[in-house]
């Protein structure tokens, strides 16, 4: 993690928080499903696949394109942005996929909102790219619990860094956290709670915009 820039990790971290953030408000609203986390939706998917009627398999399969038409705009825009710029184009991609779901919740028609995060949670997988072995930003975590594990088992053999497991403790940790206050804040405020990710997404935004510009301007 030593050669990951400060900002990149801390923004990093921010934006696993806001992850689990969104995932948790997406689980309590579609009762079980998530926005982010589509290794579980795809176990969901496919044990509703296998009950009559199928019920549920269409929401998740909208949850499916979204997260991939997220994912697919949000790495097309870090392909043709490439460079310092890169992040920030990829991060203001997904900040206004967040405002419009914000903007459709707080809206009297109560439109759905839970693709609008699926396909904001796609963009964000291709915003902050890996870095000496330690990728910050992703929206999941079971590769990170498993490197977790590989880390402390290489500090407890002295075979690896005494410390080399910090960055997935911390990654696992953020998510958590975010997922927490979430529900939390879903529980309090409903779908106004969507404010909290935006305002954290529009952080790390200006910090990658105020970066590349320090970059530039040296």
């Amino acid at each position: 993690m030593r050669d990951t820039h400060p900002l990149d990790i801390a923004g990093g971290l921010l934006l696993t928080a806001a992850a689990g953030y969104v995932d948790a408000v997406g689980f309590l609203r579609l009762d079980g499903l998530y926005t982010s986390f589509m290794s579980g939706n795809s176990t969901q998917f496919a044990v509703s696949l296998s009950q009559a009627g199928h019920p549920v398999a269409w929401e998740i399969g909208l949850l499916f394109v979204s997260f991939l038409a997220g994912g697919f705009c949000g790495s097309l825009v870090s392909l043709q942005v490439p460079g310092r710029w890169g992040p920030a184009a990829v991060l203001a991609v997904e900040a206004a996929l967040l405002v419009v779901a914000l903007s459709l919740a707080l809206s009297p028609a109560q439109s759905p909102v839970a693709p609008l995060l699926a396909a904001a949670m796609g963009a964000q997988n291709a915003a902050l790219r890996r870095s000496a072995g330690f990728r910050p930003g992703v929206t999941f975590v079971t590769g990170t619990l498993f490197s977790l594990s590989h880390t402390l088992a290489q500090a407890a053999t002295r075979l690896g860094p005494a410390l080399g497991w910090v960055p997935d403790a911390c990654t696992w940790l953020a998510l958590v956290g975010g997922a927490v206050a979430g529900g939390l804040a879903y529980r309090g405020y409903g779908l106004e709670s969507l404010v909290a990710p935006a305002v954290g997404v529009g952080l790390v935004l200006a910090l990658a915009v105020g970066r590349a510009v320090r970059v530039e301007a040296a």
